[in-house]
């Protein structure tokens, strides 16, 4: 069967024309729907926001505030029933928020965005090997015969940490460790050097010793190859491992974003000082672990407000009524709350947040928490 001659839609390599610190991607009053038993499900909801080059943003929030359906846009993955009803995501001159088909995602998903899943087992498919995975994606995007692409993939694999990677080449998916998988996954995504690295909950399903070596591969690949990273997870821990800025999403919108030291050492967002809170690393013998009172809001009914207003105990009768602008409290640091209007009263963050520094230097120091 003939292949469907793909129109060039990117005309030219975007990384190599651009800087470290340059734009690479700009998303404006993003918007995504769900038809859900033909109800509306606003899941994100006038997102905007800036991803430059060389970077590592992690995404952070509680499950269902949005994380992974933002990405996904970005690729072009999001389920049938799921569509971008408004704003643009601007990559290269192009609006992907426009594309409708494979054909056009193709130039995209792979071969200039890459994403890399939660668990690795569901991103492999079990009854083909390894090698074959990889130079399936090698030959499509880079048009490699089959002898140069397994070349290729043999490299990828022992780029990432596979020994005898020429033996295991041959090997299936239930042949290697979730730590070994992991790194196959991370080569297939390498496989034709994308500018943007998305990494959705990489390390969740992995152990703590295997979890620190995949943090330190890709931050080790960032370096090597200059890709920016979106990372998405809700452990706080890792990303104060990872992350140069951190955007904290909850009820579909991004509600602080800054740099990492911006988000743990001077917090502004009600939600924010709650997650940190919930760190168990910060606990302390005698004190109970914090938790986050309350659920999140029903995307299914339009949000009045300030959407964390129900669980934030410094809330004010403003935020059950209209939704904060976006502040400025520096030229890296914004925060979506009322608490940052001159006009509103004086609010101390809980005690935990206020000693981070000195807790973060306790436990690195050896002394007992």
């Amino acid at each position: 069967m003939a292949r469907i001659r793909e129109k060039n839609i990117i005309k030219s390599n975007l990384s190599s024309s651009l800087k470290n610190g340059d734009v690479i991607i700009s998303i404006k009053d993003l918007e995504v729907q769900f038809s859900v038993r033909q109800h509306l499900l606003t899941a994100i909801r006038n997102v905007s926001l800036d991803i430059y080059k060389g970077e590592t943003l992690a995404i952070v929030g509680e499950s269902g505030s949005g994380k992974s359906v933002f990405t996904k846009c970005l690729v072009g993955m999001l389920d049938q029933n799921g569509s971008v009803t408004n704003g643009s995501i601007d990559y290269n001159g192009v609006d992907l928020a426009k594309f409708k088909n494979n054909i056009e995602w193709r130039q995209i998903r792979g071969k200039r965005i890459s994403m890399i899943f939660q668990d690795p087992m569901t991103s492999l498919n079990p009854l083909r090997r390894i090698g074959s995975q990889i130079t399936e994606v090698i030959r499509l995007h880079r048009g490699m015969n089959k002898a140069e692409a397994k070349k290729e993939a043999i490299k990828l694999l022992e780029r990432v940490g596979i020994n005898d990677a020429e033996q295991r080449f041959r090997d299936y998916p239930f042949q290697y460790s979730g730590g070994m998988r992991q790194r196959v996954v991370i080569a297939i995504a390498l496989a034709c050097a994308p500018d943007i690295l998305i990494c959705d909950e990489p390390t969740t399903a992995l152990d703590v010793t295997i979890q620190a070596q995949i943090l330190a591969l890709i931050n080790e690949l960032k370096e090597e190859y200059g890709f920016t990273v979106i990372f998405i997870t809700h452990d706080l821990g890792v990303v104060a491992e990872i992350a140069e800025r951190v955007a904290v999403m909850y009820a579909g919108q991004i509600v602080e974003i800054g740099t990492a030291n911006d988000i743990y050492y001077d917090p502004r967002h009600p939600y924010t000082w709650a997650l940190l809170s919930s760190l168990p690393q910060l606990g302390q013998k005698g004190e109970n672990l914090y938790s986050i009172a309350g659920t999140p809001p029903s995307l299914f009914d339009k949000v009045v407000g300030d959407a964390f207003a129900p669980r934030n105990l410094h809330a004010m009768k403003i935020d059950f009524v209209k939704e904060p602008p976006m502040f400025k409290i520096s030229d890296t640091h914004f925060a979506k709350t009322w608490l940052l209007d001159p006009r509103a009263p004086k609010t101390e963050r809980p005690e935990i947040v206020g000693q981070i520094s000195e807790r973060v230097a306790k436990i690195y120091s050896g002394g007992s928490k």
